[in-house]
């Protein structure tokens, strides 16, 4: 049996502090922006149903190999695997698998900083009624100009995108400051049942609209010809890829976050009991994000899979036309920015904390001097909306991509997979079983464990390869 390792960091108060630091991880842009309209590319109902087979088979192994090797390791990601390499008799390169993970959320911040801003700019545009213009104008062009402009005059305009970027920096920075209980727990326990709320109340009201069960529909008709066959009789498995990355990346996996946060966990908090939970909860905020946005769609006579545009180009105008849209409008960028800042504290947390293991620093002056860090890298993405918008600093590869779209290729399409991929090889394979079943509090002879085993062993490694050559291009 191994030795007890400590957090200096402390724990979390209790397993449903836990589950909702993990949940709020979990749940971000990804859930309530990028889930829906992936949904409505992808034919509704069919994709749901691959996306729970793949949160389920790929999602919940992964994310239980995550938390137990931050269990272990009480430490940073940094220095878990490090601990947990030298455990298990490995190379020390394992401690690759934490800087990987620490600098993929710190890139991630970044970018997603500067998205949550677009976010929080977009709460006093609709609560002012800036989109109830919409309704006095005659033709479908109109409307759309008029979104577009409104949405354009933000991301062309450096300083506004700044100055939000900025914003939801210095709430980030100060509730990381706070520490696991003071800053991290305190932020999650009144946001989470702040966006649960919201959440329903949204779901109330797409209910009293004329086209909810329409929406209902949608989200739950299984219709798999959809699905594989997007442009008529051509067979493409792109959907099915696309759900399976979606699934992986909705639980912020392989980017340090989850390893942090289960360095926190409590001793005898079951690791199966506590991400089930999370998955189930995470899970089920995308969909009644589907629940929320089609039925407003359909009402309007919108295209459910008018793509990222959905959310700040296509919503503005269903509000702007609806009853209470004002007020509801408003809510719903509410929970977009709650959902953003919960998962941004998670993102920030794991640099953090290696800042702070390393003895040189306090945690405020840690996280202020890695949220001015990522406030500068912002930059990147801001201008490459606006003054830097031509740029393509590998063009001289063919690579059409601005600093923006680079941040986020590497990071969604290469970091992430692969950090996936090798803490289901570490786990499955590498450490030793005795350790395993002894956090998992399991007998290697039961049927869950062996489920669970083979899953990450053999399934996950699979599944999550296809999603990383899938995202480099192999398949195309």
């Amino acid at each position: 049996m191994g030795t007890q390792n400590t957090s200096i960091h402390g724990e979390w108060s209790s397993r449903l502090a836990f589950i909702l630091a993990a949940t709020g991880s979990a749940v971000g842009l990804g859930n309530i922006w990028k889930f829906p309209w992936l949904a409505g590319e992808n034919g509704g109902g069919a994709f749901v149903i691959v996306y729970l087979l793949c949160i389920a088979l790929i999602g919940l192994p992964v994310i239980m190999a995550e938390v137990m090797l931050g269990k272990r390791g009480r430490s940073s990601p940094i220095n878990s695997m490090k601990i947990l390499a030298k455990e298990a008799g490995r190379t020390q390169w394992w401690q690759a698998l934490g800087w990987t993970g620490v600098i993929a959320g710190f890139l991630i911040l970044s970018f997603y900083s500067v998205i949550a801003g677009w976010a929080l700019a977009y709460i006093p545009r609709l609560a002012s009624g800036m989109f109830a213009a919409v309704g006095d104008l005659s033709t479908t062009k109109e409307v759309t100009d008029f979104v577009s402009t409104r949405f354009n005059e933000l991301t062309g305009n450096p300083e506004r995108l700044l100055a939000w970027h900025t914003l939801f920096m210095i709430v980030t920075v100060t509730m990381v400051a706070g520490g696991v209980q003071g800053g991290l727990e305190r932020a999650v326990r009144w946001m989470m049942p702040a966006l649960f709320i919201v959440l329903l109340v949204l779901v109330g009201y797409a209910m009293s609209t004329p086209k909810f069960m329409d929406g209902v529909h949608f989200m739950f008709n299984i219709d798999f010809h959809k699905l594989f066959y997007p442009n008529g009789d051509e067979f493409s498995g792109a959907g099915v890829l696309a759900a399976m990355g979606q699934a992986f990346f909705s639980l912020s996996l392989g980017m340090g976050a989850i390893m942090v946060y289960g360095a926190y966990l409590p001793k005898h908090a079951s690791i199966a009991q506590t991400t089930t939970a999370v998955v189930i909860a995470d899970t089920l905020v995308a969909i009644l994000a589907g629940l929320i946005i089609f039925p407003i769609v359909f009402t309007n006579g919108l295209e459910p899979g008018a793509g990222p545009g959905l959310v700040f180009e296509t919503l503005p105008i269903a509000f702007g036309q609806m009853p209470y849209g004002t007020f509801m409008g408003t809510l719903f960028f509410v929970l977009l920015a709650l959902a953003a800042w919960s998962s941004a504290i998670s993102l920030l947390e794991p640099a953090v904390a290696w800042l702070v293991e390393t003895g040189k620093f306090t945690r405020p002056i840690a996280a202020i001097g890695c949220g001015v860090a990522v406030w500068l890298v912002g930059f990147l993405t801001i201008f490459s909306f606006n003054i830097w918008s031509d740029v393509k600093p590998l063009s001289m590869f063919s690579v059409d991509k601005t600093f923006f779209d680079l941040i986020d290729y590497l990071t969604s399409n290469i970091m992430l997979p692969l950090g996936g991929l090798f803490i289901a090889i570490f786990v499955g394979w590498l450490m030793k079983k005795q350790i395993v079943t002894e956090e998992l509090e399991s007998s290697p002879d039961s049927l869950g464990y062996r489920v669970w085993h083979f899953l990450l062993c053999y399934v996950t490694p699979l599944g999550v390869g296809l999603v990383f050559l899938n995202a480099i291009g192999v398949f195309s």
